[in-house]
């Protein structure tokens, strides 16, 4: 199993993040929530982190809480779009007059 499948993401409510510590740097996966839309605003993983496929764990955590909680996600990062047009079972998310 790669690292992603030993990532254990956090929801940190009071930051709008979903973030993991690797190696003793920080790794986020940020958002503003609107109403019902999580609009994914930004991820993040230091470059010496890359390819690990962190930032799909992120994404994918943030994700699966929109699930949970009936929320659609507007994906204003480009890194959450590319993940979402990959992931064809996530765009039932998309908000009204988003594409991936």
């Amino acid at each position: 199993m790669g690292i992603a499948g030993a990532i254990r993401v956090v929801h940190n409510v009071a930051a709008s993040r979903f973030e993991t510590e690797v190696g003793g740097h920080l790794c986020v996966a940020a958002y503003d929530l609107d109403g019902g839309v999580l609009r994914m605003t930004h991820a993040a993983v230091p470059r010496a982190l890359e390819g690990r496929g962190i930032a799909a764990a992120l994404v994918h955590a943030a994700l699966a809480h929109a699930r949970d909680e009936g929320l659609k996600v507007a994906p204003a990062c480009s890194y959450v779009r590319a993940y979402m047009r990959h992931h064809s079972e996530t765009q039932d998310l998309l908000a009204d007059g988003y594409v991936v």
